[in-house]
Formats: C-alpha cells, structure tokens, sequence
C-alpha cells in the first residue's frame, strides 16, 4: 500500500508508525485508559485488511480515532485527536513576528539580501516589506493548499513572489509604450496625450514605467524602437521654426546644422530623462523600477537611422554611467540594457558594426549590455526577435484576429520553480524510480501554477487601470474582467527548474558536459518541455518552460538540501546548485564551448534563457571581446558578461583600482589603499580560459597581464 503525504508524495505503507503514534498518546493517560498491544495491532490489522492500493494518511488517522473510540478509550482518542490538531497548528502557525521585527531591526539578512535593488533600511522598503510577509504568512496558512506549502518549505518546489501572491497582480511583461505613445494614456485620472517632442515622449515613457511598475512584482520591458519617430518629430518641428524664421537671412546648409545641433540636445537630454528618471523615481514597492530597455535596430524600420542615433546615446551614457551621492560614477542597476545583434551590426562589416564596437566597450566597463542574436531567436521563435519581459522571460509566438504576431502587451502570470537535484537525491540513482518521482512533482508543480492563474482569474480591469485600461496591457472597458487575456497562449505562466548539472551528476555520476551525462539531461529538459506542452492544450494556458534565473533559489535549494539529506560531494557541500542548464562554474570550459553546449538548452527552454560568460577586466583588449559577441551572433540565443568589478567601499568608486609604483592597490578616487576596504578584479591578457591569481607575480601585477 502507499501512503499519500499532505504534500502530494507517495510513501510506502509503514505499520510501525502507526504503532509509535498511539504509543505516544498512551503515555499521556492512565493506565485503563491505555491501549494494549493486542488493541495496537488489532487497530493495524483493521487498516491493512481494507486491501487499499493507495491511502490519504488523513483517512488512516480517522480511521485511528473511531477504533479508539470503539474501544471505550476516550481519553486517549481526544490525547491523540489533540496531538494531531497541535501538530496542524504547528504546520499553520503564524511566522510573520520574528521576520517582521527583525527587518525593522535591520536583524533579517535573507530578507535583506533577496533583492539588491531594495535598501531594507529605507522606511518605505521596510513598509513593502513588511506587507509581503504578511502576505507570504497568508500564503502559507491559508490560500495555498497545505501540500503545496509544505512542498514549498521542504524544497520541493519554490512558489515564486509569495509575498505578492495575496493580490491579483502578476509577474513581468512587455509594455505596449506603441500604444500608450502614439494613443495617449491616464495616470491618476489624468489624460496625456501623445508627445509632439522626443524629450516629452522620455518624459512618459518614464512615467508610464514608473506607474507599471508599482502595480505589478516583476519586471518590464520598453522596446526603444518606438522612440524613434517622436526624434523625428523633433527634427521637423526644429527644421520647420528655423526655417520659417531665417530662410530669408541663413542658407539651407547652415539651417540644417543648427538644426541638428538641437537635435543632438534634445537627444541626449531625452536618454538623460530616462536614465536618472528611471533611478531616481521611487515605485511603491519602495525600489526602482526593474526595467529593460529593448535596443534592436530592424532593417525596415522607417526611423532606423533615429533609433540607431536613440541606441547610440544610450549606450555613451551607460559606459559613463551615473555619479552617486559622492560625486563618484558608478554603474546603475537600472536600467538593464538588452542589444540585439543581426547581419547589419553582428561585426561583419555591417552599416552599424560601429554601434556594436561602442556596446562592446560599454560592456567591458559596465557589464551591459547583455546580448540577443536574431539569427538565433529567429530561428527559436518562428522568425520573430521581441524582448525579454524585464530581463530573462521570454513569451511564447502569439497571433491576433488578423494572424499578425504580438509581444508587447502580453505577460507572465506567475512562476513556480521545481527542485531537480532532490528529485535524484531521493531517487538515489533509480531511474524508474526518478521518472516517476518526477512525474508526481510535476504535477504537483502544476496545481502550484494553477493557484497563480485562479488567483488572477476573476480580476476586474479596475485593479491596475494603467494595465488593463490605458494600453500598458490593454484597454478593457472599467469593470471588466481579465479573463479572457489568461487563456489561449495571450499571456504565459511559467516552470522553471534549478540545477541540472546536479541532477545528473547524482544520477549518472557524471556532468552534464559528458556524452553520457548531456543525453540524460537533454532527455529530462524535453520531458520538462513536453509536460508544459501537454498542460497547454489540457488547460489552454500558456505554459512555459523557464530556465529560471533566481540566483537567490540557487542557494535556498542546497540549503534545504544540505539540512534534509546530509552533504553530498559536489551537490549539497558547494552551497547552492548551478542555475537551470549553466555548466557549473568550476568546470574546465572556456567561454566558446560554453556558449556552444547551452545553447541546445536554450532551445528547449522558450519560455526563458540566458547563459553568463565569466570574464576578467577587458577594458585593454576589446577585441578578444569583439571576437565573443560575433560568435554568439553564430552560436547563441542570449548571453551576457559576468565578473566581479573594481569596487572602492570608501568612495563607492567603481572604475579601476590602479597599482601605483610600490605595487599597492590604490582607489583613484580617494587614495584608499586598504585591500580589505576594496574589490579588485583578475587582472589577465584577455584569454576566456580558466584564469587564476598568483600575489606572486610582481612583474606581471605591474604590467597587469598574467599568462598562466
């Protein structure tokens, strides 16, 4: 017989623990009051004679207290009746104190380091905060079924945003800025009509983010293409004033000079609203808002060559980044940066290789922008190149009433994360037992999901105007419901998995890199990707299959993992798992192979994506740079770069720490000279190699290159 468990799993039937539990009441009441052996067993053999295949262990525990009952033994059926409800109560009981007081206290590290774009010190953070624990608390106790939150606290699944998921609000989209620009919006029962101007159409984008941002938990995207003609308009409004007031006194040439000249003003007046506006406005979840700025140029675009100008800006303003409070350029968090990368500017003498070469330094400085290649996602997507919803969600092709592809005003309804490593931990190296197993917590994973898509359901177009009435989304009349944008693969709602690389070294001893190992884990992801599949045309939902990129679930995994089954070499004992399909980090691959063996995987994973190169400082050889950005145009879907900058914690500067003559690192900034109170970073030739620091090699350190 198997015994099915609160939270879903199936467990082989144990007699003796029905024995123990008994047991422990009958310590509790007087000896008449005691079972006997003879009645124990009675009791076990009445439960097995039933002959069931499977059983909810509810019904074995009521089962329990009416034999007790027959048995004249009242107190101990209400000892036992209570043990069962303290335990329930221990399962539900409210957890929100200790968090809550502790964040207010400044005492919550997880809280504290969840979000690196949320100062937890700031009163309105902490007020965010403080409601999402409630929020989270309720989650747990009472909107959630008890199996799924307990497979949630046992590391089972991760229930994403629990601390949103009392309001119907959802994950990240793509706003339709088309739409709200060229139509005009509301904001606070305000109409804004659409800009003459490129510097108001900034102006409202940056508005527009700011209000998304606050009625939503995840993050958005703007496709800066649709800037473009509001430059143009600028352009002919300057032109047309010019010209009408000096035609007869300045020729055609110098008219049109001045006239750019504006034009270039208004230009980088425009991105520099975007920029600071973007990190200066504060959003009611007390942070900035996380926000992508799309910057693809599209070979028919009729403004190509403003957007081209628009993207230009852009990225000069990033590479020179933003000063903080000490007057000091740092790199804001926000916002990300996505370029796309196609025949006209993929480094191959193409009209705008000029831009690449500008974000390629922008990159090696700041990190951004993070890289898409068309060829690739055109060959993912059914032809199409859209952007990510707020930086690694992707939505699946959609077609409208006339058959035309739509991305921007489309969403993510929620994500529910599943644990693969403990999946193989418990299966223990049994592949049939794995599979199954899997299955069962897939489908669990499912009814999570479907917890996120009811909670939506029903929601009236009134919650979040600026959504679901002024373009953002759409522009449903007031009072209607939602419902009909949850259905038929309008918005998604995601699976998302950690640790591939763990699972198979648990199953198959080997890493996911091997032929042996890469089989096995190409067959798990298309099974991953064909259950998704399957709950689609069951559900007519958007289900989507999500490399996740929580980097924090990484490590609660392990956490979990580590405390439930022990330390298990180079699983539970590193501390976290490797994020979705990545090799892990401490593998010996260099960049190319690397973006090569995940791209298959990206391929699977539609529904999200991104592969990390780990790169030491470039900004002295660019061209090693150049070399990986051309080969992802070939060989990748979406990438970005990822070290560890020169980091000053006196200043704050972040630039380049220098070695001055008596090989001392010193901060620029202030002469800090304490490594203790600095980050600094490899210094290396450029080779995308396994690279390692050697304190020994004077020389080198002063020539900053090291080959080793």
């Amino acid at each position: 017989m198997k015994v099915i468990k609160r939270d879903g799993r199936a467990v082989d039937y144990d007699r003796s623990k029905i024995k123990i539990a008994i047991e422990k009441a009958n310590k509790e009441v007087t000896a008449k009051q005691k079972a006997s052996k003879d009645d124990i067993n009675g009791i076990i053999e009445y439960i097995e004679s039933l002959d069931k295949k499977r059983m909810l262990v509810e019904d074995i525990q009521d089962i329990i207290e009416e034999k007790l009952m027959e048995l004249d033994k009242y107190e101990l059926a209400k000892k036992y009746i209570v043990y069962r409800y303290t335990r329930a109560l221990v399962r539900k009981s409210n957890t929100t104190d200790e968090s809550i007081l502790g964040l207010i206290r400044n005492e919550n590290k997880e809280l504290a380091e969840e979000n690196s774009n949320k100062n937890t010190m700031l009163a309105s953070t902490q007020r965010d905060y403080i409601a999402g624990e409630v929020s989270r608390d309720l989650t747990k106790r009472l909107l959630l079924p008890e199996k799924i939150s307990k497979a949630h606290e046992e590391g089972v699944l991760h229930f994403h945003d629990a601390d949103y998921f009392i309001q119907p609000i959802f994950n990240c989209c793509l706003i339709n800025i088309e739409d709200m620009l060229d139509n005009g919006t509301v904001m606070n029962g305000k109409l804004m009509e659409s800009p003459k101007t490129f510097q108001v159409a900034c102006t409202i984008t940056t508005q527009i983010i700011a209000a998304v941002a606050s009625n939503q938990y995840g993050g958005q995207s703007v496709d800066l293409k649709h800037l473009g003609k509001y430059l143009r308009k600028s352009y002919d409004k300057f032109k047309q004033e010019l010209t009408e007031e000096y035609k007869d006194k300045l020729s055609e040439e110098l008219i049109e000079e001045i006239t750019q000249t504006r034009l270039r003003t208004e230009l980088r007046q425009g991105v520099q609203t975007i920029q600071y506006q973007i990190n200066t406005l504060m959003t009611t979840n007390g942070q900035a808002p996380f926000v992508t700025l799309f910057l693809h140029l599209e070979k028919d675009d009729p403004y190509i060559k403003e957007n081209a100008m628009i993207i230009e800006e852009v990225i000069k303003q990033r590479y020179e980044g933003i000063k903080n409070e000490k007057g000091v350029f740092i790199t804001p968090a926000f916002p990300k940066l996505v370029y796309v990368l196609d025949e006209h500017n993929c480094l191959k003498g193409g009209e705008y290789d000029y831009l690449t070469k500008l974000a390629v330094k922008c990159s090696a400085k700041r990190l951004y922008p993070d890289y898409i290649s068309a060829k690739k996602m055109r060959e993912n997507y059914e032809g199409n190149v859209f952007s990510p919803m707020g930086c690694r969600s992707f939505l699946s092709p959609w077609k409208d009433e006339n058959g035309n592809y739509k991305f921007e005003g489309r969403f993510n309804q929620g994500v529910v994360s599943i644990n693969l490593p403990q999946v193989a931990i418990v299966a223990d190296g049994d592949e049939e037992k794995f599979w199954k197993l899997l299955d069962e917590r897939l489908e669990l994973c499912k009814e999570a999901l479907m917890c996120r898509h009811y909670a939506l359901l029903g929601t009236k177009s009134d919650i979040s105007p600026i959504h679901w009435q002024y373009g953002a989304i759409a522009r449903l009349p007031k009072g209607e419901k939602i419902d009909k944008l949850l259905y038929g693969g309008y918005s998604t709602i995601s699976l998302g998995y950690i640790g591939i690389y763990e699972m198979t070294k648990l199953m198959k001893g080997v890493s996911h890199t091997t032929p042996e190992g890469h089989d096995f884990a190409v067959k798990v992801m298309k099974h991953l990707k064909e259950t998704v599949t399957r709950w689609k045309k069951e559900t007519n939902i958007g289900f989507a299959l999500y490399g996740t990129p929580a980097e924090s679930l990484c490590y609660r995994f392990a956490r979990i993992d580590k405390e439930r089954f022990g330390t298990i070499p180079d699983v539970t004992d590193k501390g976290y798992y490797t994020n979705s399909y990545h090799v892990d980090v401490r593998e010996q691959i260099d960049a190319f192979e690397k973006l090569r063996f995940e791209s298959e995987f990206q391929s699977i994973s539609t529904g999200g994506a991104i592969s990390y190169i780990e790169i030491p400082n470039m900004r002295h050889n660019l061209k090693a740079l150049e070399d990986v950005v051309k080969f992802i145009y070939d060989n990748i879907q979406y990438a970005e770069f990822n070290t560890k900058s020169d980091y000053c914690h006196v200043c704050g500067f972040d630039g380049e720490i220098i070695i001055n003559d008596n090989l001392e690192w010193e901060c620029p900034n202030c002469g800090n000279k304490d490594k203790n109170k600095m980050n600094v970073t490899r210094r290396t030739c450029g080779y995308l190699g396994e690279n390692f620091w050697n304190e020994g090699k004077t020389k080198e350190i002063k020539a900053r290159v090291l080959h080793l």
